[in-house]
């Protein structure tokens, strides 16, 4: 099957969802894509894995990437997708609709449509977005090939409602290990429960109060949760350890080693391992092409809850922000859905602020 980059957005969004392409099964979706965007004379198209690349070559005086992952969480008997009429609108349903197949839709409409646009745009179509960082296709082009990534701005077109999230939170996973001695639980006198010593850490996590953090002039609502206790021998042992795993949000006013502090004023006593590590991204809202953005979609930007890409272009040096259809609590639900309106909303939006004419 060919995609037809003409077609309406509602089809070409059914026609790309009903190709499933769960982490690490991106390579038939990956190869649609290069095909359809080399048919395109005004896009230079580049492969790095799984991940598609499709530069125009304009001359003009500022580049902007706009990307979008292929992959998609497994399915849940959700495919093929179907449309669904209710009250609101059509929903196109199905795995991946949501998160962020939408998104991966009006890229590849506008990367057809844009012949002439006032900014060269890197397109950009990356895999391995929901497994583990290691894999993730867009540390690797910016590993492999860096130069493919600079730019002025970058919007990564996760969903959120059609409307603008700026910068992300960070994210850092702990695991602390609660010692005990382990005994026959007939004679548990003679052993110390590793479950039961979790209370001190959990009377800790119940006592915390989380901060709201203003950053350029967004509010992030930071959380600290356990997340994964693990522990235990048998029915008839007393657990001679236990691991509680914690997940700590933090807003991005904070460096990694700001949060690592944090955690070790509130687990004083204990050691801990780090598990996990990503800093978050500030908003950018104050430069000058994140306001003229803002201006061309006409949403008021809000605070992103959760970690993106976006960080990694902030790592980068570059500007970016969320921007995409479909409601964001839905991603990786079994009834995720995308609403056929915010498809047209972000097309239009993005295609205001790539057409606009820019001053000399």
């Amino acid at each position: 099957m060919r995609l037809d980059l003409t077609t309406d957005l509602v089809t070409l969004l059914q026609a790309i969802t009903d190709v499933e392409s769960v982490s690490g099964n991106e390579r038939q979706l990956a190869d649609m894509v290069e095909e359809a965007l080399s048919a395109h004379d005004h896009l230079e198209v580049r492969r790095d894995g799984d991940c598609v690349i499709a530069l125009t070559h304009f001359g003009r005086q500022q580049r902007v990437v706009i990307a979008g992952h292929l992959d998609t969480v497994p399915i849940a008997n959700n495919l093929p997708s179907s449309l669904e009429e209710t009250p609101e609108g059509l929903h196109v349903v199905g795995r991946g609709t949501c998160d962020m197949k939408g998104g991966v839709a009006v890229q590849l409409k506008l990367a057809a449509e844009l012949t002439d646009a006032t900014r060269d745009i890197t397109w950009l179509f990356y895999d391995h977005e929901e497994v583990g960082a290691e894999l993730n296709g867009l540390k690797r082009l910016a590993d492999n090939s860096p130069e493919l990534l600079e730019a002025d701005f970058a919007v990564l077109m996760e969903p959120t409602d059609a409307t603008i999230e700026g910068g992300c939170q960070g994210t850092c996973r702990i695991r602390i290990t609660v010692p005990g001695r382990a005994a026959h639980s007939a004679r548990s006198w003679l052993g110390v429960n590793a479950i039961h010593g979790l209370s001190d850490v959990l009377d800790r996590l119940n006592a915390y109060e989380a901060r709201d953090v203003d950053v350029e002039g967004l509010t992030y609502r930071e959380g600290l949760n356990a997340v994964l206790v693990s522990g235990g021998v048998a029915g008839n042992v007393i657990p001679p350890s236990c691991d509680i795993d914690i997940n700590y949000r933090f807003a991005p006013d904070k460096e990694p080693q700001d949060a690592i502090a944090e955690l070790a004023r509130v687990f004083d006593g204990y050691g801990f391992e780090v598990t996990d590590m990503s800093p978050g991204a500030r908003p950018g809202l104050d430069q000058e092409i994140a306001q003229d953005f803002v201006a061309s979609v006409g949403a008021t930007p809000r605070p992103k809850y959760g970690w993106t890409d976006v960080a990694r272009f902030s790592a980068l040096g570059i500007p970016a922000v969320n921007y995409g259809p479909a409601d964001p609590s839905l991603a990786h639900t079994d009834n995720e859905y995308c609403p056929a309106d915010q498809l047209d909303t972000c097309a239009d939006g993005l295609r205001r602020w790539l057409t606009i004419e820019q001053e000399a």
